[in-house]
Order: C-alpha cells, then structure tokens, then sequence
C-alpha cells in the first residue's frame, strides 16, 4: 500500500516540510480545541491516543440503543450487546492473525493482561530455581508481576543489559537462557525510548531451549502491523487505549494450549462451568479468564477502532510514522543543549530527550503553556532512566494524525523555554 507525507508549515531552517493535508485529523473531535488559547498540540501519544469519532459513537451507541449484559440473557438488548461484543473479539484475531477466537483474551489492559500470565502460567509451569528473563528497557507493568513470580515460586528474575543507543545486548540475552528458562517477557517497541526489538530472534532463540515468550505489544499496535502467527509468540498483550480505543480494556493473546492448560486468574460469574461447596468446575478458554461482568462498551469501542486502523491501513501509517519520525529528529537536534535519550537504529515514533539546565518537569509545563502536550517524568521505566544516568525525560510520542506542523510547534515551545529559562 501506497504511503503519503503529511501536511506541515515550516518554521525556521530545517528539513522541507510537506504541504499535504493529513487525512485523518478530520477524524479526531479533540484535535478541534484550544489550550491556554493556543490550538492543541497533542504529542502524548505513547501514554494514551486519541479518539477517533467513531468510536467515540460505537461507545455512545452501546449504553444509547442496546446496553445490556452479554452472553446470559434471553431479551433482545442482550443478544445485541453480545453479537456486537463477540464480533469484536472475531475483528481483533482477524487484526493479530490470531488463529482462533478462543486464544483472544478481554482484560482492563496490557497490566492486566501480562499479570494474568505471570499468575496463571508461573504457577502451572514456574518452580524454585527456574529463570524468567525480562530486559532492562521493559515498563514497570512488565517487570513487577515477573518479580512478584519469582518471589512466590523462588524462581530467579534474569535481566538482560541494554547499550547506550538502548538496544538490547543480544549476546547477552542469548547467554543468560539455559534449560531452567521457562518465559521470557519482553516489549515490542520501548515506552521510554521508541526502540524497536528484534522479536523474530528473541522469539527463536527462547524457543530453541524450551521457553516461552510473551511481547508486550502496547506501544506498537497503532502503528504497525503485529502478525502473532508470524511472530510466532505464545502470548501478546496490549490496551485499548493506546491504539485509538477507549481506557479499561485490553487484550491477552495466548496459544490455546498453553491457556488451556493455566489455571484462571480471577474467580466469579462467566468462568465457571459448575460450582458446588465441594467444588467449582471451569469453563475453557478464553471464558476461563474473563470472570465477571466485562467492560462490554470497552470491548465494543476497540473493536470499532481495530476497524478504523483497518481500515486507514496499517502500512500507510508505518510509513508516515517513519517519515515523521526523521523530520522530529532532525529537527530536535537543532535546539541547543538538547540531549536525546534512545538513539536505535530501529526506532518507533518517539522521542525523549532532556535540555540542559532545565528540569523535564519544568519543560512540560512551559510547552503546555504553548498548547503543546508532551510526558515529563520516567515513563513508569524507572531502570530506563538509572541506565540512562537521569531522574527523568521528555517525551514527545506521534500518532497518525500529527503533522510536521506539530514537530515545528514542538521545537518553537523548546526555543522559547530555553530563552525563558536561560
């Protein structure tokens, strides 16, 4: 599919802005308003997306014409809500290539999703003196639940290095798996520093010692196409919220035999085949894991956005990520004392970076006084940031419907926060 460069006005020197309109703007009601009397510039994109109309309306539609609980009542508003419920669990294993809907799992989001697994798994499969390898570039959401694993079952949480451009040390991955290595839980694409991992060889080498993988796929979803068939992983988690979707919903892929074979996570209502005082009985996967009432409008919004990004196609996004992404850089590198942090080859779009002499905190406040949105802090990668030698970033994240225009806002705020503070 056909890629195109996004609209842009210059501001200054630098790379050659492009004059096309980005079509999908349009689409986005908050891209409409101001802050501090300034149009917003949202590049927060890597905490949480915006939302796309319709699926603001798939929402609206839900709790309006047929909410209702799903899959146990006999009136029509409940057939309905669970036609359009479940219909989105076909549309997103169609998104992932997933083959079978029973692998696709509704949770409140990748959190949730990757502590499902270190619960359910490390529990049927993770014993004293078993290894669980993570990396040092991972969120805190994909190291806590392996640390909390390792506690309980006396296993031992192996670490793999990242270098100074934040890459990971292959080598040293591959020397720290070992026949005790029972997962290895890593992100696709690094919150804090946009680093691209290369899973095909992470994924091949854990499974040539017996391994399983689980991706943290939350930074990539919107962007890129994730093919878990080709990747060949075990087990993919991400949220709603960040590819364009409504907050409180996620999804946990896992192959059906490995599900089939974990305890549940949550007990209550939906999981349960048959319950007794002497005794509960479970339903099979994906049920096992879904215990009570779901977040059925959640569902039923991340269903409509799989089908905008679907539909948008994921390949033009990519490439105007990619393109967006060079001009960012180019242009951040023309602000004085600017040090990036995160410098891989392979890179997603985003950005972190700290100005000399002026605390992240400080710099997000005065950009926010330019109506220009960014994250200051440490990104929930406290390891990221110890690695790094700083307390802290910048973090401006691109979606598909920011333009060059918005990276000349960016860099514009930058010059005068540097005036101002200087």
């Amino acid at each position: 599919m056909s890629t195109h460069n996004f609209a842009a006005r210059p501001v200054g020197d630098g790379p050659e802005p492009d004059s096309s309109p980005n079509p999908f703007r349009k689409d986005f009601p908050v891209l409409e308003r101001t802050v501090h009397g300034k149009p917003l510039v949202y590049l927060d994109n890597a905490a949480t997306t915006q939302k796309p109309r319709e699926v603001i309306e798939a929402v609206e539609r839900y709790y309006a014409s047929n909410c209702a609980n799903v899959h146990r009542g006999l009136h029509l508003l409940s057939a309905e809500a669970t036609v359009a419920f479940e219909g989105a669990r076909e549309r997103i294993r169609q998104f992932i290539n997933a083959p079978s809907i029973s692998e696709i799992v509704f949770t409140s989001g990748t959190s949730a999703a990757i502590n499902l697994v270190a619960y359910s798994f490390g529990r049927r499969f993770v014993r004293e003196g078993d290894d669980v390898v993570i990396t040092e570039m991972e969120h805190h959401s994909n190291i806590v639940p392996w640390q909390l694993l390792c506690e309980r079952s006396g296993a031992n949480l192996r670490v793999v290095p990242i270098n100074d451009d934040g890459e990971m040390e292959l080598d040293r991955y591959e020397q720290l798996l070992g026949p005790r290595t029972r997962i290895v839980a890593v992100t696709h694409t690094s919150n804090a520093l946009g680093t691209r991992n290369p899973l095909s060889r992470i994924i091949e080498s854990a499974h040539s010692v017996g391994a399983s993988v689980l991706v943290d796929a939350a930074q990539a979803m919107a962007h890129e196409i994730v093919d878990v068939s080709k990747l060949g992983c075990d087990f993919l988690a991400f949220s709603g919220h960040k590819m364009l979707g409504p907050t409180g919903v996620g999804v946990l892929y896992g192959r059906y035999d490995l599900l089939e074979a974990m305890p549940p996570f949550l007990g209550g209502g939906e999981m349960i085949e048959r319950v007794s005082f002497e005794g509960t009985t479970f339903k099979a996967p994906p049920s096992r894991f879904e215990a009570g009432t779901p977040d059925i409008a959640g569902v039923i919004g991340l269903g409509a956005a799989v089908d905008y990004l679907t539909r948008a196609g994921l390949d033009r996004i990519a490439g105007h990520d990619t393109e967006l992404l060079a001009y960012a850089t180019a242009r951040l590198s023309e602000v004085p004392g600017l040090r990036m942090v995160g410098t891989a080859k392979d890179k997603s779009s985003i950005l972190s970076f700290n100005l000399a002499q002026v605390h992240s905190h400080d710099v997000g406040q005065w950009l926010d006084g330019d109506g220009v949105a960014v994250r200051a802090g440490h990104h929930c990668a406290q390891p990221v940031m110890d690695r790094f030698g700083v307390s802290s970033t910048v973090r401006a994240s691109l979606a598909c419907y920011n333009t060059r225009e918005d990276v000349d806002a960016l860099v514009r705020a930058l010059l005068k926060t540097i005036e101002v503070m200087s």
